[in-house]
Order: structure tokens, then C-alpha cells, then sequence
């Protein structure tokens, strides 16, 4: 579908989404004869209402944007707003949502119209049954359906309800024929998109904000770090900052989740998880509760998108939990535990006792999890001999020594018709120079998966530092022993 038209001029205010533009350029004006469906979704300040917004009013559509309403209020609303939109005399009345739905397949009888439903699960909360009615209303031989060409997307940032809509026994599942994810931008695209070229000073507010557009925009209004060394003042004057917007997003993330009951709960796990405490019965011990207890909010975190899980490359029965969202990891780390001197205007006091934890707590872990994004965005076959398809980290039991090798970044693709083969075991450190240490350890550790009976032959030692390389490291590099990635590699290479 998306070769067969070009795409819509996209705005010139909007940043990168080529990607998402291109598919729903290519949904909207998709000419085939029927009406079709749309999922759109993603967390809350990443465009999504701007992108749609943008694409309806590309293609001659129309948008709705809903709010916390009774079913009355919001019918009311939209009849007045496709009034507006179709130069109806009069604001339209609708005493039924099926009413409504019909309205909007009957603007696509002459061509493909976009029409947006944005905050989709409000207009759920107010009526449980639009789904159902949806389902009815694009019933496979419904005429209505069959003589629209309406192009309705449903949008909404609460990802789990979003992706309930078209699962399981959900009445839309499989009514859909585009499901997209507005993402957070990458590493790279965020330091583009804050105008940031200095590498160290990108990872840095990276890990402080993400790849979140709207805090840039509209949380510090073009506050940009000057430098290196204005980065320790800009965390003072924004993310620590009362008066500052960032300030109180982080614990304003779980409430776009409106099913969350015992939202302090969810809070304890994030800060168990900030503290550390990567697994479930370290997370459970943390919280002093049985690990029974917590197994439905990690699920439910999962959901949301705010925590990861990652299962361990050579102990598959072994997983560990990371926060996902680097705003809610700084907050753990740093603000919460000193909300009252925060509150009191106390910023400096309180990075100035907190910038180490926040370096090895929150950016040490962030910057091992840029060197797996890497990995899978942007090396090349050629880097590891083979093309990535699953990176992680993984823990190497050493017996000998009693102890076991964590390794950061473990790398399996695909070489030729093997799949699965191990490409790489790679070590990542933020803020330490790497040796030739670092290398024997990474050998070490390969020696001890061939003694378990693990394919090493393919598998190649790499070295991730965000402070650089000894000499004797990069001459090993030079003779094809070892992986170097610093800063420039991981922003422009491959």
C-alpha cells in the first residue's frame, strides 16, 4: 500500500516521524472500496495528537479531540465539531453513538476521508460499549461500510487499553488493518532534535530526559544545556525546578493509566527498580512483600511501557526488570528521595548530593541500554559478520572463582542460513577508559561458554565506553581481536 501513493506533504514544524508520516499517508489515502480501521497509540507527549492532526488536515479531514465527558457531553461536542467540519446549518444531534459512527462513515461516500477520534479511551470510559458498536458498525457486509471510504484512526495514550483494543476477545479484533506505536525518538534523533552535538553531553541529557519531544518544546521552552558545563545548572533549573513543568511529569506518567488501582504500589516498584533491584524477588524483598504481590504490577508497568523486562541471554530462565522511561529513573534516583528540599527551592543542595548516584545509577545502566539500541538500529552486518536480530545482556557463570561475568551487551543474529548464532559479547562502560583488561575479561567469558558447550567460534569480544580507549586496546582493534564503540561510533557509525 505505502509504494502505491506518494506521501502527503508533511508540515514543515514537524520533526523526523518519515516513518509514521509514510504509513499514514498511505492508510488515508489507501483508495480501496470500503471503510477501514486504524489504531494509533502511544505514551503521552509524543506527537501523536500533532502528527494526526496534521495528517487529517493534509488529506481534508477530520479530527476530534475527546475529554473526560459524559456520553451526553462528548455526543454533544462532536455533533457540533462535524457540524463545523461539513458546513452543517445547524450543530448536529446525536442521541446514540451508533448514530454517530454512521455520521462519520457517511463522509467518505465520495472519497477516502481521514477521520480522527483522538483520546479514544475517554469516549470508552463515558460509553464501555463503543467498541461493540464499532464492531457492528464495520461488520464484513454492513452497507454502510461497504459504500464508505472513511479512514478512522483511533488514538489514545493509555498503551494498555490501546493494545486491549485489538486483542484476545476484544470486539475490534482484527477489524483493523494498520496498528501503529508512536515511539519516544531514538538516542540519535533526540540529540538532533535538541540541536546537542557534543556526544557526552547528549547521553547525558538522554538520560535524563529521553526521547520525549514535548519536554523540549513545551516543558522548558527551548532550554537547551550550553554545554558540558552548564549541564549540572540545567538539571538545577528544570527537571529539579519547581517551577518548572518537568519537574512533576514523572509522577504524572501512571496517570494516563486509568485502571491502575493502588498507584503507590506501582510508585514502590519503580523505586525498587530505581534502587536496583533488577528482579522480581529483589524488587518483592525491597517492598517487603511476597513476590505474589508484585508479579501483576510488573505486568501491568510492562503494559504501560514504563518498565522492560529482559531475559538473560545464556540462563533463559533468569529475567530482569529495568525502568524504561529515563525520566521516571532519574526521578527515583534523585528527586523523590528529596522531595521536601526540592520543594523548598534546594536544587543545588540536592545535586550537589546526588550527581554521583545519578551518574552510576541512572546513567551507567542508560548507557549500557544505548549501546544494545545500537546495536540493533544501526551497526551493520559487516560490524559483527552477521546481521543482529537479538541483543541482550547475560550473566556467565564462573565456577572456578565462585562468582559469575556480567556481560552488557550479548549479540545472536543471522549468518548466511544460521540463526541464533552468537555474534558478539561486549562489555559497556559510561564513564571509565577501557583496556586491555576489559578484553581478557570479555575472553575469560567466552572461555566459559565454550566450556558450557556454547558456539563461540563466531563470536567476537566488544569494548562500549563513553570515555574512551587505552592505546593498547585500539592497536588489539587494529588487529581484528577486539570491537571498539565509543561516542562518535554510537552517534554516527556503524
Amino acid at each position: 500500500m505505502a509504494g502505491q501513493r506518494r506521501n502527503l506533504p508533511k508540515p514543515s514544524d514537524m520533526f523526523d516521524r518519515d516513518w509514521e508520516w509514510s504509513e499514514l499517508s498511505a492508510f488515508v489515502q489507501d483508495p480501496g472500496p470500503e471503510a477501514t480501521m486504524a489504531v494509533v497509540s502511544g505514551r503521552r507527549r509524543q506527537g501523536k495528537s500533532f502528527l494526526l492532526d496534521s495528517i487529517a488536515r493534509a488529506a481534508g479531514g477530520f479530527y476530534f479531540c475527546a475529554y473526560e465527558a459524559t456520553e451526553a457531553e462528548s455526543l454533544r461536542r462532536f455533533g457540533e465539531e462535524l457540524a463545523l467540519y461539513t458546513g452543517a446549518a445547524a450543530p448536529l444531534r446525536f442521541d446514540r453513538w451508533e448514530q454517530g459512527v454512521d455520521a462519520l462513515l457517511a463522509l467518505g461516500r465520495d472519497r477516502p476521508v481521514p477521520v480522527v477520534l483522538d483520546e479514544f479511551p475517554y469516549l470508552t470510559r463515558a460509553t464501555p460499549a463503543l467498541p461493540s458498536i464499532l464492531q457492528v458498525a464495520y461488520g464484513p457486509r454492513r452497507p454502510e461500510r461497504l459504500e464508505s471510504r472513511t479512514r478512522l484512526l483511533l488514538c489514545g495514550s493509555s498503551l494498555a487499553f490501546m493494545g486491549g483494543l485489538l486483542s484476545g476477545t476484544s470486539p475490534l479484533r482484527g477489524r483493523a488493518s494498520l496498528e501503529l506505536v508512536v515511539q519516544p525518538l531514538d538516542f540519535r534523533q533526540s540529540a538532533a532534535f535538541w540541536g546537542i552535538e557534543e556526544q557526552r553531553l547528549a547521553v547525558l541529557v538522554h538520560s535524563v530526559v529521553g526521547g520525549t519531544p514535548a519536554y523540549r518544546r513545551e516543558f522548558v521552552r527551548d532550554d537547551v544545556p550550553a554545554g558540558l558545563r552548564d549541564f549540572d545548572d540545567w538539571v538545577c533549573r528544570t527537571v529539579l525546578s519547581p517551577r518548572c513543568p518537568l519537574y512533576r511529569e514523572a509522577r504524572y506518567l501512571l496517570a494516563d493509566e486509568a485502571d491502575l488501582r493502588d498507584r503507590a504500589l506501582y510508585h514502590s516498584v519503580l523505586a525498587a527498580l530505581a534502587s536496583g533491584n533488577a528482579t522480581a524477588g529483589g524488587i518483592a524483598g525491597c517492598l517487603e512483600r511476597p513476590t505474589s504481590d508484585i508479579t501483576h504490577p510488573l505486568t501491568v508497568l510492562q503494559d504501560c511501557g514504563l518498565v522492560r523486562r529482559e531475559t538473560d541471554a545464556f540462563r533463559r530462565n533468569r529475567s530482569t526488570y529495568r525502568v524504561a522511561e529515563p525520566l521516571i529513573a532519574f526521578d527515583h534516583a534523585v528527586s523523590r528521595p528529596r522531595l521536601p528540599l526540592l520543594d523548598r527551592g534546594m536544587a543545588d543542595q540536592v545535586w550537589d548530593g546526588s550527581r554521583a548516584r545519578f551518574l552510576s545509577a541512572v546513567v551507567g545502566p542508560h548507557f549500557e541500554q544505548l549501546c544494545r539500541d545500537w546495536v540493533c538500529h544501526f551497526a551493520g552486518p559487516e560490524t559483527f559478520g552477521g546481521m543482529p536480530i537479538d541483543v541482550s545482556y547475560g550473566t556467565v557463570a564462573d565456577p572456578a572463582a565462585r562468582t559469575s561475568i556480567e556481560v552488557d551487551v550479548v549479540v545472536r543474529g543471522a549468518m548466511g542460513q544460521d540463526v541464533g548464532v552468537l555474534l558478539s559479547v561486549g562489555e559497556a562502560k559510561w564513564d571509565q577508559t577501557m583496556g586491555v583488561g576489559h578484553l581478557e575479561r570479555l575472553r575469560h567469558a567466552l572461555a566459559l561458554l565454550r566450556a558450557k558447550g556454547i558456539d563461540t567460534s563466531h563470536a567476537r569480544p566488544a569494548c562500549y565506553s563513553g570515555a574512551g580507549f587505552t592505546e593498547e586496546l585500539r592497536a588489539a582493534e587494529g588487529r581484528g581481536e577486539v570491537i571498539l564503540v565509543d561516542l562518535r561510533r554510537l552517534y554516527e557509525g556503524e
